[in-house]
C-alpha cells in the first residue's frame, strides 16, 4: 500500500502509543491499534487507473459529489463556470490529483473558517488553497477546502510548474472537500451528479466535446 509522506509521522506516533500502552493495559492497546490502522488507511495514496487525455477532466478528490452548480468564479477562471464539489469523509483517500494536463498559473492560500465541508458556503468561507491550471481546453481551478476537523492543507503546486493529469497535487488532512471549476465557455459535459462516488484520478467528472 502506498502511503502519503505526510502520514508517516502520524503513523509512527500512533503505533508507538499502541506499543507503549500494551505494557500498561493491553485492552486499551487493542482500541489504539484499531485507531492506528485507521491512520494508515487515511494516509493511503493509491494510483487510480482511468481515462487520460485532453478530452477528459478527472476527479481531483475522492469521495461523494455533493454539488454540481453553475457559478461565477472571479479568482482565476474569471467567468461563469460549473463547480463540481467532492466531499471527502475521514474514511476516504485525501490525496488530491490534477484533473488535467497543463501549466500552473495560480496558487493562492486563504485562511478561513472550519465549517462542515459539505455545506454550500464552505466554498467561500473555509480555509482553502486554490490552484489554477491552464489546460489544453482552457482554465481549470482546483480548490482544496478544509472541513470541521481538517487543520492542514498541503499544496505541492508552484506557479510555473508543468503538471500531468492524475499526478499528485497535494493532500488535505482529515475531513475536507475538493472543488473543480470549469469555464462554461469551454462547453464541458458533466458526467457526474450529486450522490455519485468518485475515485481520485480515476473517475471522469466532465468531457469536452
Amino acid at each position: 500500500m502506498r502511503i502519503a509522506r505526510e502520514g508517516r509521522p502520524f503513523i509512527a506516533v500512533a503505533w508507538a502509543l499502541v506499543v507503549g500502552v500494551a505494557f500498561l493495559w493491553w485492552p486499551l492497546s487493542v482500541l489504539l491499534a484499531i485507531v492506528a490502522i485507521w491512520v494508515i488507511a487515511f494516509f493511503r495514496d493509491p494510483i487510480r487507473p482511468g481515462p487520460r487525455g485532453e478530452r477528459y477532466v478527472v476527479a481531483a478528490g475522492e469521495g461523494h459529489v455533493v454539488h454540481v452548480v453553475e457559478t461565477d468564479e472571479p479568482m482565476y477562471v474569471k467567468e461563469s463556470a460549473v463547480r463540481i464539489s467532492i466531499f471527502l469523509s475521514v474514511f476516504d483517500v485525501h490525496v488530491n490529483r490534477y484533473p488535467v494536463d497543463g501549466a500552473v498559473e495560480l496558487v493562492h492560500y486563504n485562511k478561513g473558517k472550519f465549517l462542515h465541508a459539505a455545506d454550500e458556503k464552505a466554498s467561500l468561507e473555509n480555509e482553502q488553497s486554490s490552484v489554477g491550471i491552464r489546460g489544453p481546453r482552457g482554465r481549470v481551478l482546483v480548490r482544496q477546502i478544509a472541513g470541521l476537523i481538517a487543520r492542514r492543507i498541503v499544496t505541492d503546486a508552484k506557479p510555473g510548474d508543468r503538471v500531468k493529469q492524475g499526478e499528485r497535487l497535494g493532500l488535505i488532512r482529515f475531513g475536507s472537500r475538493t472543488d473543480v471549476f470549469l469555464p462554461l465557455s469551454a462547453r464541458p459535459v458533466v458526467k457526474v451528479k450529486p450522490g455519485d462516488r468518485v475515485l481520485v484520478g480515476g473517475t471522469v467528472l466532465a468531457e469536452y466535446a
